[in-house]
């Protein structure tokens, strides 16, 4: 069960309203964590008791509704609207002087004005920059110089945001909260809205003079030169992460990252299938038919590579090896046989394979196709 508010503050029931100022006073005196001997978890627990008390029998309409109905729900910590707030700070300010109800509002509550929850400072912006290398590149790594516009550490303040000379005060709108409330009345109730400060966003504080070079931001736009290291085997569209290496950040702020995109450039000869290769290499029916050997483009030079008599077209041959490095090792470069059908032939050439073909044995039949 609720305790009684008129138990709570020692008051009879048809109490005067100087009554009730006088026996709140005295009980907040009582429970004042200055002068309050017991356990403080128990002085703020009835203080808030006392002060929900007063909150209702101090105003007409909410006693009234109190005598009548009693307590509408379940006990529940203090919510002071407008009105109830000022004649609450008025009643314990008049006895205990100026800002005295603030601060142990402050102490019991939670609702300090120079708490500050949020941070000045602010990471720096991760920035993405995109670099277009060769396929070589790739395959062995590289090492880049590239130029990207970004924000530095200002030299003059040293990222403080900070005149020189000068520091920080607490911000006019919220009273160094970093938040202000707006409280909505209706025939519901109490409602409040605790919303971020937009003088300060959330800080608390201001700078009693901004710097001039950065304009309080502690950073400012430059042009920087970076190293970029490409590892080897790096794959089309892979990320890279350079830690610390983004914008520099606000007021003293930590930097952010910089995101290397990689786009690899396509290929002359060579279609990269993860780690291997692909290249597609042209050779006469001849040399498919009586074997002999072909030269075959690496990324390191030109191979020769052995052809089998009797090697069907289309046929894959693999160099195990060839292909680009990974974490298991080298992939392979495979290459596909493609046979080359003359266009034009001489006289003698036609002669010589027609009877070279009417010597050949017929082809095998036709075949249902494998896909």
């Amino acid at each position: 069960m609720a305790e009684d508010y008129y138990e709570i503050l020692g008051v009879p029931r048809n109490a005067t309203q100087e009554e009730i100022k006088r026996a709140f006073r005295r009980l907040a005196k009582q429970y004042h964590p200055d002068v309050y001997k017991g356990d403080k978890k128990e002085a703020e627990r009835k203080f808030r008791k006392i002060a929900e008390a007063y909150e209702v029998l101090s105003d007409p309409v909410k006693r009234a509704q109190y005598d009548r109905f009693g307590h509408v729900g379940p006990e529940q910590s203090v919510d002071f609207g407008a009105e109830g707030f000022r004649r609450t700070r008025e009643a314990f300010e008049e006895f205990f002087g100026p800002s005295a109800f603030e601060e142990i509002f402050n102490l019991f509550f939670g609702e300090g004005r120079r708490t500050h929850t949020v941070s000045r400072a602010r990471r720096g912006e991760d920035l993405e920059y995109r670099v277009r290398i060769s396929l070589e590149d790739a395959a062995f790594g590289t090492t880049l110089r590239a130029t990207i516009p970004r924000y530095e550490l200002c030299g003059h303040c040293g990222g403080s945001g900070l005149a020189p000379g000068t520091g920080l005060r607490a911000c006019p709108t919220c009273r160094g909260s970093g938040r202000i409330e707006y409280r909505q009345f209706s025939m519901f109730g109490t409602f409040v809205n605790v919303r971020t400060c937009p003088e300060c966003e959330g800080v608390g504080e201001i700078p009693e003079a901004p710097c001039p070079a950065c304009r309080g931001t502690g950073r400012v736009r430059e042009r920087s030169e970076i190293s970029l290291e490409i590892p080897p085997g790096v794959e089309d569209g892979a990320r890279l992460i350079l830690r610390g290496q983004g914008n520099a950040g606000l007021a003293g702020g930590p930097p952010g990252d910089l995101h290397v995109i990689v786009e690899i450039q396509p290929h002359p000869l060579f279609a990269r299938q993860g780690q291997d290769l692909w290249v597609e290499v042209p050779v006469h029916y001849g040399t498919l038919v009586l074997g002999g050997k072909v030269r075959i483009p690496t990324l390191k030079g030109e191979e020769e590579l052995e052809i089998q008599p009797g090697t069907e077209p289309d046929e894959v041959l693999v160099l195990r090896g060839r292909g680009l490095p990974g974490p298991g090792g080298y992939g392979d470069l495979k290459v596909r046989l493609r046979v080359v059908i003359p266009k034009k032939l001489g006289r003698e050439e036609k002669r010589l394979l027609q009877a070279f073909t009417e010597r050949l044995p017929p082809p095998d039949p036709p075949r249902r196709p494998k896909f």
